[in-house]
């Protein structure tokens, strides 16, 4: 996009159109610097992102704004509000968020606003009902909330569209509705309306499409509407509609759709007009319903139905059948959910105990964390909690993963990181204390691990700022040294599993979250319940995961296309991982950031922006002064940056490649941070170093 600062010379521009194009990237300042005599801008059905430039305001005569189907994000520009003589908005299809701005009611002349597919919220505007010539108002698909401005349903000008479907809102159907005389289409489905439908309604003799589902409509279907029949369209579905079904909709000779299932509409199906071809209509989910077409298979109307003395005597033997069923199943999956715990405990035993770790008690563990309490409370994972405990086999202070036997995988995911963890010993590997495998006082199935406990938390909090109070609130600094010595710390824990380890194994689930950082900040990684074990032979299957889904799981963001497309668990996909979390380190973006979606991903950014452009996505924080003071300077300290961190980049681009065979070794990531680590604490620049960061950022 940069080729429209060019265009600030073309002094007379009036239209630019620039729509259903593949441009991508920002939109660059001088977009606002264009010609004062520009009545048309159109941007729509391209790749573009961020937030939009300030500066719009200075289009005093524009008519037309086009910015739908693109990744645009943030507010809605507060610039759009003093655009008098606009006409068409058109916003949908991207990513703006926050309120609809209350200045969009000073755009008196607009006819057609279109603000679907966003993330729009709170409340629809009342000086919406402003906008006197509105035509077609389409706010679908959004997150708005509260109840129909009554104002809006007060525009008579309003004649193509109102379309509000697809967001919260609730309350009932303004009676004002009837003000929309000339409307074409209503849609407010997929709400959380209530009440009946207004008889004002009737009034609208230009309706043709009425989409009122997914609701929670209830009463009957007012007489009045015989009026409205022009009707094309009607889907009353998923609503708490009863009552006859109206014969007047047989008369209605335009009607080509009709939904009224799912509602508790009863009585006898009309026969007449649309009711004569069974794909026009639906009125399944209405269990009371009788007769219609043959199509319909409904009971005759006219059918034998049991006396009340049949149905109470058939209610009496289906309940002690269910009864003497259920008593069955209880005491079988008591049974079976016995012999489960017992033969786990052995396998943990087996697992641990035997291999010299200290076994522990549940009681043991509820008094080393007040009871599990939620002041001791450390994280909330996937299968699990993490409490913090204190003087658990003879360790002050430990960090207790209790896990939540209710959800599916998560004993395995236990016994998987026992396996893991039983014999395997690395700096920069998380320590297993021992494990517990009982029965809580309540009789329940319980079972916990006992971790090294790191006070530091994981690298998660510190890449990202919370929320807390109402303010931003970063966890801690990490300057380019310490996030360097991470990224080391987590590629030296993946060499010793991919190649040091007597049987080679897979994380399968590498994120900031499951790296944990003790007390001089030394990176160790954590959480081995989705780890595989590779055979030494091509070919095979290791012992332990012989039994196990060839299915891979992980987080999303972080997990490899191949294993998407059914691929098995490899090394290359933990590199790949390790890519991913690399970049996100140091541009301190999540892969799942809302900028990250169709065609865009964090690796496609860091790919666009290499080499010459890196520094504009280097996270903000690690450029501080308040991160790097303590990072020797040199006169091309500038410089040295830029070369160390294009080099960490393109280490991560190469880690984070779709082929498999294109990402680079775990043990060749290791070298070059190293090499880069010295670089940057060197207070010159050698040579040798010179030629290997130039070899790294040249080499796109």
């Amino acid at each position: 996009m940069g080729f429209v600062t060019s265009l600030t010379n073309c002094t007379s521009l009036q239209v630019l159109g620039l729509d259903s194009n593949q441009f991508r990237g920002m939109l660059p300042n001088s977009v606002a610097n264009l010609s004062s005599r520009l009545i048309m801008l159109n941007l729509g059905s391209n790749q573009l992102y961020g937030t939009f430039p300030n500066g719009i305001e200075n289009y005093a005569n524009l008519t037309l704004l086009s910015l739908e189907r693109n990744m645009f994000s943030g507010s809605i520009p507060v610039g759009i509000g003093k655009l008098s003589n606009l006409q068409k908005l058109f916003l949908y299809g991207n990513r703006f968020s926050g309120q609809i701005p209350s200045f969009i009611g000073n755009l008196t002349q607009l006819y057609e606003l279109l603000l679907q597919e966003n993330s729009l919220s709170g409340r629809i505007p009342y000086n919406l009902g402003s906008c006197k010539h509105l035509q077609l108002l389409n706010l679908s698909s959004n997150q708005l909330s509260g109840t129909i401005p009554s104002n809006l349903m007060s525009l008579s000008s309003m004649s193509i569209a109102l379309d509000l479907s697809r967001n919260k809102l609730d309350g009932s159907i303004p009676y004002q509705v009837g003000s929309l005389t000339s409307l074409g289409m209503l849609d407010l489905s997929e709400n959380k309306l209530s009440g009946n439908i207004p008889s004002s309604l009737s009034n609208c003799r230009s309706l043709e499409h009425l989409r009122l589902q997914g609701n929670y409509f209830q009463g009957t279907i007012p007489l009045v509407l015989s009026s409205l029949s022009g009707m094309q369209e009607l889907d009353l579905s998923s609503n708490n509609f009863s009552g006859f079904i109206p014969t007047f909709l047989e008369k209605f000779s335009y009607l080509q759709y009709l939904n009224l299932s799912f509602n508790d509409f009863e009585g006898a199906v009309p026969t007449e007009g649309v009711f004569r071809n069974a794909s026009a209509f639906s009125v399944m989910g209405n269990r009371r319903l009788c007769g219609g077409i043959s199509n319909l298979h409904l009971p005759s109307c006219f059918a034998h139905e049991f006396g009340k003395k049949e149905k109470h005597i058939i209610i009496i033997l289906a309940s002690i059948i269910s009864a003497l069923v259920l008593i069955v199943l209880i005491l079988l999956a008591v049974f079976r959910r016995k012999l489960c715990i017992t033969r786990r405990s052995k396998s943990l035993d087996r697992q641990l105990i035997d291999v010299g770790h200290i076994k522990v008690t549940y009681g043991e563990l509820l008094r080393a964390t007040s009871g599990f309490s939620s002041q001791n409370l450390i994280g909330i994972g996937g299968f699990g909690s993490v409490y913090k405990g204190f003087n658990v086999c003879g360790e002050p202070v430990v960090a207790v993963k209790v896990f939540n036997l209710t959800d599916q995988g998560a004993s395995k995911s236990c016994m998987n990181e026992c396996h893991a963890l039983r014999h395997i010993r690395h700096r920069n590997l998380v320590n297993v204390i021992t494990a517990c495998s009982s029965v809580n006082f309540q009789g329940n199935e319980f079972m916990a691990l006992v971790y090294e406990y790191m006070p530091n938390g994981n690298l998660d909090q510190w890449l990202h700022p919370v929320m807390r109070y109402g303010e931003l609130q970063h966890f801690g600094y990490l300057n380019l040294i310490r996030r360097l010595n991470i990224a080391r710390d987590v590629a030296s824990a993946l060499e010793y599993l991919h190649f040091n380890c007597h049987t080679t194994i897979v994380h399968c689930d590498l994120k900031p979250t499951n790296v944990l950082l003790d007390d001089d900040m030394i990176g160790h990684v954590g959480d081995f319940g989705l780890a595989r074990f590779l055979a030494e032979i091509p070919g095979e299957v290791s012992q332990y995961d012989q039994n196990s889904s060839h299915q891979v799981k992980g987080s999303l963001g972080y997990l490899p296309p191949e294993y998407g497309m059914g691929g098995t668990a490899s090394t290359a996909g933990d590199v790949y991982s390790y890519g991913i979390l690399l970049l996100e380190m140091f541009t301190g973006k999540r892969p799942t950031d809302e900028i990250f979606k169709d065609n865009l991903t964090l690796h496609q950014l860091a790919e666009i922006v290499f080499p010459d452009r890196v520094m504009d996505i280097i996270d903000p924080v690690l450029l501080s002064h308040e991160a790097n003071k303590n990072i020797p300077q040199s006169s091309n300290a500038g410089t040295k940056l830029h070369q160390c961190l294009g080099a960490i980049v393109k280490i991560a681009i190469s880690c984070s490649e779709e082929s498999t065979k294109e990402r680079m070794d775990i043990r060749d990531v290791v070298t070059q941070l190293l090499v880069i680590k010295d670089t940057v604490l060197r207070t010159r620049i050698n040579v040798n170093n010179i030629k290997t960061l130039s070899s790294l950022t040249n080499s796109a």
